[in-house]
Order: structure tokens, then C-alpha cells, then sequence
């Protein structure tokens, strides 16, 4: 469902932290390793809970999903990265406003980030349409 590399030990859509993530589509010695020169700031299960409105049950069922980006800390608990709560609001805005079940809102999420993709590679480069970004 996601053709993007996820960090090292992430669960999830593409995890993002402070581990190597490592880039290329082999494994060999010329594979560029980056590192987080900033420590990413992390979210337990229960401040997510908390910030988005959910049971934390059901936030766990999204990332055994693969809908929300989550990875485990030293204890084997669940952390987030602060962007947890918009994805968790744009799910439910997905779920109830359009009924998606939840593998159409895993490709709905995967076809808006590739849009948001496209978008700022097209203000990289400076050829912009006339018309601003519908999402």
C-alpha cells in the first residue's frame, strides 16, 4: 500500500525520528545513512489519545493498519511523532465525511501525500499553475 522506506524500526507509513533512515534500493556500502541533527519530538499513545479524541484501542488499530506512523521506544511502548493528531483527524474527517473503509483511507492518504509531493516539487522549480492546490 506504501511504497515510501520507512525509518529504521518504524511501524507505519513512514516513520521519522532520530534513527538512520536509510535511502536507496540497496543495502549495500554506498547506501547514504541521514541522521536528525534536531531531536524530533515524541508523542506517548496516551497524549495522542488525548490531543486527537480517540480511544487509544483504535489508534492502535490504525498503526497494526499502517494508517498512522508510529515506532516503539526502549520500553516497547507506542510513540508518535507530533503530526500523529492531523493524521488522525484527517482519517476520521475521511471516515465519516466521505464512508471510507479503512484500506481506501490508507490510499486516499497515500494519493494526498503524493500530491503534496508533487506540489512542492513544482514550487521548487518554479513552474506553478494558475490555479492554487485543492487540498
Amino acid at each position: 500500500m506504501n511504497d515510501r522506506p520507512a525509518g529504521a524500526g518504524g511501524i507505519g507509513r513512514a516513520g521519522v525520528g532520530a534513527r538512520p533512515v536509510r535511502t536507496g534500493a540497496d543495502t549495500t556500502a554506498s547506501t547514504a545513512v541521514r541522521y536528525a541533527l534536531v531531536p524530533v519530538p515524541r508523542l506517548s499513545l496516551a497524549a495522542v489519545a488525548l490531543r486527537s479524541g480517540l480511544h487509544p484501542e483504535l489508534i492502535r488499530r490504525f498503526v497494526a493498519l499502517g494508517l498512522v506512523d508510529a515506532e516503539r521506544d526502549s520500553a516497547g511502548r507506542l510513540v508518535f511523532d507530533a503530526t500523529a493528531p492531523v493524521t488522525l483527524a484527517r482519517i476520521q474527517r475521511l471516515r465519516t465525511g466521505l464512508c471510507l473503509n479503512y484500506a481506501s483511507i490508507g490510499l486516499v492518504l497515500d494519493l494526498l501525500d503524493r500530491i503534496s509531493m508533487l506540489e512542492a516539487a513544482l514550487r521548487r522549480a518554479g513552474t506553478r499553475s494558475e490555479t492554487p492546490p485543492w487540498t
